[in-house]
């Protein structure tokens, strides 16, 4: 009844109410999107010609677009150009010492950065539609297209780079108008509306005598265990104590407080198993369309579920995990910080030491969120290579799907928290990924 009561404290505060509904009407907004097919393609032949043809790459990135990408829809592209810009202006940001400076300037400075955010979305997507409308010219050979040509090519960049525009410009207005951050809730969205035909496909599998009905309990168990996993790690922090020293000012002292340093088990979030994936499949998809032996040979190698496979695949998630962690935390302005402010770790000296010592926690916890993640991410492979479950079940999407879940919870808690309404638990609250 308490979660009742919680969903029923959301419709009584009138600012709440409006943000919930605005994000949902957006959010639906986009699913009809999905469906609205691109003009001149045969969405319907297309997208069963790339779900047998396109291998592993396309379920992995028609699962970022809610399924738009095989049905090449006005949203084929989904969010992907856009996160791809957002990465790439974070790695230049340390190589570019002017874009850098820019990131440190607050709030004037996060304005700048966002608009070259969208400017390099808009490119990529130009890109990536040209070379889709190109790719879909090649492989039909008139089965797809209706009219090749240049005039197919631009509508269809224009088509779909203004899909992309729209996806971006829905997010935005999610995160400053709605309830959550945009971005996420968008492949949220995309992910959980997958659910109901894997659901519909395992009850199908029970009827014909595929999977028997007693194999699902402890899958189910599983799952749920899987679950509180992926919970327990996305909110684990390491403390470090620090300490402020006092200050004498005339009459008043100041400082003296103890207060801690979080540091996230899991600080690179879904990035590494998203790049993993990417430069793992995109040989072995290309290697689909060529039929040398050779290629096909490598193209095998590199199938999900295979040894090559998993051992490259882990390889580069520790990579990825240890390089973005790098990227976005730094330990040295850490240290000048605490300095500066007078604060300093208990039993560690204030300067190189407590760089020093920083990075060396952050080396191992990172450690094990890059372990924590490997697991996730390889377990359906092991589920359907060792113990036959016939379908998917872990791995980035549901990493996604949770992470997500608990930040927009946290965000609608704090405004009924704000509010002096009870929250989704009597005890404690419920804490997103940043805590």
């Amino acid at each position: 009844m308490s979660i009742v009561n919680t969903f029923q404290n959301i419709f009584k505060i009138a600012e709440l109410k409006s943000r919930v509904l605005f994000t949902l009407a957006l959010l639906a907004a986009y699913r009809v999107g999905c469906y609205i097919p691109t003009p001149g393609i045969d969405g319907t032949e297309l997208s069963k010609f790339l779900l047998d043809r396109g291998g592993a790459l396309m379920g992995f990135f028609d699962m970022f677009s809610g399924g738009a990408l095989s049905r090449a829809s006005i949203f084929a592209l989904g969010i992907m150009p856009y996160i791809s810009a957002s990465i790439i202006l974070q790695l230049l940001t340390v190589v570019i010492p002017s874009l850098g400076k820019l990131a440190k300037e607050g709030e004037s400075g996060r304005k700048k950065i966002t608009q070259y955010t969208r400017y390099g979305t808009v490119l990529i997507s130009i890109v990536q539609s040209i070379g889709i409308s190109v790719g879909i010219e090649s492989m039909s050979q008139g089965q797809f297209v209706q009219n090749p040509g240049w005039e197919f090519r631009l509508i269809t960049m224009i088509t779909m780079t203004s899909g992309t525009a729209f996806i971006m410009w829905l997010g935005e207005q999610i995160t400053e108008r709605g309830i959550g951050n945009g971005i996420s809730l968008i492949i949220f969205s995309g992910i959980v509306a997958g659910f109901p035909n894997a659901i519909i496909s395992s009850v199908a599998l029970i009827r014909s005598g595929e999977l028997h009905i007693l194999m699902m309990l402890p899958v189910l168990i599983m799952m749920v265990a899987v679950i509180g996993i992926i919970i327990f790690m996305e909110r684990g922090q390491r403390k470090i104590p620090i300490q402020y020293a006092k200050r004498v000012v005339g009459r008043k002292v100041y400082g003296g407080q103890s207060t801690h340093l979080p540091l996230k088990i899991n600080t690179s979030g879904v990035i590494p198993p998203i790049f993993a994936s990417s430069i793992l499949m995109f040989p072995a998809t290309i290697a689909g369309f060529i039929a040398l032996p050779w290629v096909q040979t490598v193209s095998r190698q590199l199938t999900p579920g295979t040894i090559v496979y998993t051992i490259l695949y882990v390889s580069m998630i520790f990579f990825f995990c240890y390089f973005y962690t790098a990227i976005i935390f730094n330990p040295v302005d850490i240290a000048d910080n605490l300095k500066k402010y007078g604060g300093f770790i208990p039993g560690v000296r204030p300067g190189q030491k407590t760089s020093d010592y920083i990075y060396k926690v952050l080396a191992r916890i990172t450690f094990g969120g890059a372990a924590y993640l490997s697991i996730i991410c390889i377990l359906p492979d092991i589920l359907r290579g060792y113990f036959k479950v016939p379908f998917y079940f872990g791995g980035t999407s549901i990493l996604i799907v949770v992470g997500v879940a608990l930040d927009t919870i946290s965000q609608i808690e704090s405004h009924l928290v704000t509010r002096s309404y009870d929250g989704f638990l009597k005890k404690g609250r419920v804490r997103g990924r940043r805590g």
